[in-house]
């Protein structure tokens, strides 16, 4: 099948709304990323200034997006595995040419109406944000090739909170948006436990979890953006979730 990627979204709906797709086929290429070769002075002088603020920092491996296309199948895409560093310089930029970032959002509902996410800590690449337990694709998540996204959702999920999707209900599709050239995928998990049963879970696995990059979890009970300190790509999925898909 001829794909054609759009560098600029043509064709795609507008940012900052939520649209469903009908799936994903992400391949994972061999090499570097062209973005990566060719800013690979400016990423290590900017990492150098990264990590003097944050120590924390971990400069691991996540695959980023080359080129996507949205189809009549779904969202295609091809990317590579780059340093952490890497994406860190790239979000910095004015136009954030050069890539794009395509993450899961795993969207946790609770048996009483709500939405459960998660804040994270204060050495982290986002401190004291809130969205939904998530992480970028990593290697691990890679299969013959190609991203499985619902096993980085699995994995992220059970890292971040021990809760384990298995236990919730799964919806029937997949849903995407995007905002700066960062596309968010996300799929609804309704879990048969009250929003105060589930952060109570999260808080005792927060105890001995080897992971420490929360800091605590909250329920998300409406569409107001000023509820919590939201990462920006947030807030078109509460907006459709408690505006269009419940009515609020």
């Amino acid at each position: 099948m001829n794909l054609h990627f759009s560098e600029d979204f043509a064709g795609w709906p507008p940012e900052q709304t939520v649209f469903p797709i009908a799936g994903l086929d992400l391949r994972v290429l061999a090499g570097d990323h062209s973005f990566y070769v060719a800013e690979r002075e400016a990423i290590r002088e900017n990492w150098a200034k990264e990590t003097a603020a944050n120590p924390a920092l971990f400069d691991g491996r996540m695959v980023f997006q080359e080129r996507l296309a949205l189809t009549d199948a779904g969202i295609a895409g091809e990317g590579h595995v780059i340093p952490f560093s890497t994406f860190m310089w790239w979000r910095r930029q004015p136009s954030r040419q050069g890539g794009i970032h395509l993450f899961a959002y795993p969207v946790l509902e609770t048996s009483d109406g709500a939405l459960v996410a998660i804040r994270m800590g204060s050495h982290t690449a986002n401190p004291g944000q809130v969205y939904f337990a998530a992480g970028s694709l990593e290697p691990e998540d890679v299969s013959e090739g190609r991203c499985d996204v619902e096993g980085n959702m699995r994995r992220e999920v059970m890292e971040e909170t021990g809760l384990d999707l298995n236990e919730a209900k799964a919806g029937d599709r997949y849903y995407a948006s995007h905002v700066r050239r960062t596309v968010t995928v996300l799929r609804l998990f309704r879990f048969d436990l009250t929003a105060d049963d589930m952060i109570e879970k999260i808080h005792a696995h927060m105890l001995v979890a080897d992971d420490k990059e929360i800091a605590g979890a909250v329920a998300i009970r409406s569409a107001d953006p000023k509820a919590h300190p939201y990462n920006i790509a947030m807030l078109p999925v509460i907006d459709w979730y408690f505006r269009e898909r419940r009515g609020a």
